[in-house]
């Protein structure tokens, strides 16, 4: 019986699986990629009495995976705070999924092991921009503001790592970034003995510094779109910008587009914090798009779309 681990290969990705490995040690199949490679159970051939566990990738991009692994005699449990569409019943299939927008998967895992990894959890919750959240897992913990500052800061840190076009893109990829997490059962451990938390760090630095220097290629009092370029440290830093500038303005709605080398862009859609809803719909309107209400994404939106994506932009939150 061979056991697979799926999981998004950004923050919340990582800290649910550390979670979830920390409390039940099992030597796995590691099956991610970059944050937006999200059909990865497409990449599984598992047999019968395999176990399979999922975290934070949609459920609905999946399903024709689900629905032949199970057909595969596969045991499949699945914890994803995604839109999910309709869940069939099966004996085989254990669903953990919620759609809250303010609850990401490291939560959910969190809420199965009753607290057990609490920390990673927290690291998860920043990590997916959901820092009032965090901040209230965090409460039982008692950390000072200076600990939980820096479960902040790797919360980005390993959410930056994810973001990119490939895997060749990322300072690291992801399974062995897990790997580098795994010995560690508490997250502040980790950010003072290993050299990988410095690593993350300085890059993020450098590439956010570029990327804070773009100016807004659209901006009004509920909207801000920024352009980048088609740079692996655009790419890197799209969804933290993303994110760090929904925190500075949250009654607006951002959108990051950065441009592809082959033409087209990436997306990166944050509704408003005060009003975290929207998201999961502008950009599923969209052939590939996706996400939930608060964040969303498309992989690829044709420079000829553009300028039907601010119309939608703008219309959408209001």
């Amino acid at each position: 019986m061979a056991h697979y681990d799926v999981f998004n290969g950004d923050a919340d990705g990582l800290c649910a699986l550390q979670q979830l490995r920390l409390a039940e040690p099992v030597d796995s199949i590691l099956v991610t990629g970059v944050k937006r490679d999200i059909a990865l159970l497409e990449r599984v051939d598992a047999a019968k009495g395999d176990q399979i566990t999922v975290l934070d990738v949609s459920f609905d991009k999946n399903r024709g995976a689900v629905e032949r692994l199970l057909g595969q005699g596969a045991h499949l449990r699945y914890f994803d705070h995604h839109f999910a569409g309709e869940i069939p019943t099966h004996p085989a299939l254990d669903v953990h999924i919620e759609t809250l927008p303010d609850k990401g998967t490291s939560l959910l895992v969190d809420d199965f092991l009753q607290g057990t990894q609490r920390a990673w959890a927290v690291v998860g919750t920043f990590g997916d921009n959901f820092d009032a959240a965090a901040a209230r897992a965090a409460a039982p913990l008692k950390l000072s503001e200076g600990e939980l500052g820096l479960l902040r800061e790797l919360g980005i840190y390993l959410n930056y790592n994810g973001y990119g076009e490939t895997v060749d893109d990322l300072l690291f990829a992801p399974d062995d970034l897990f790997r580098r997490l795994q010995p560690y059962a508490d997250p502040l451990t980790f950010v003072a003995e290993d050299p990988t938390f410095a690593a993350l760090r300085d890059g993020y630095a450098d590439d956010m510094d570029r990327a804070r220097a773009v100016a807004p290629a659209f901006e009004d009092a509920h909207h801000r779109l920024v352009i980048l370029p088609a740079e692996p440290w655009a790419r890197r830093a799209s969804g933290v910008l993303a994110n760090e500038l929904a925190q500075q303005a949250p009654d607006q709605a951002h959108a990051m587009l950065t441009r592809l080398p082959a033409g087209g862009f990436i997306v990166s859609v944050r509704a408003p914090i005060a009003r975290p809803d929207g998201a999961d719909v502008l950009c599923r309107s969209f052939p590939s798009g996706g996400g939930r209400k608060a964040a969303a994404g498309i992989n690829l939106l044709p420079d000829g779309a553009y300028d039907t994506f601010l119309e939608r932009f703008r219309a959408a939150f209001r």
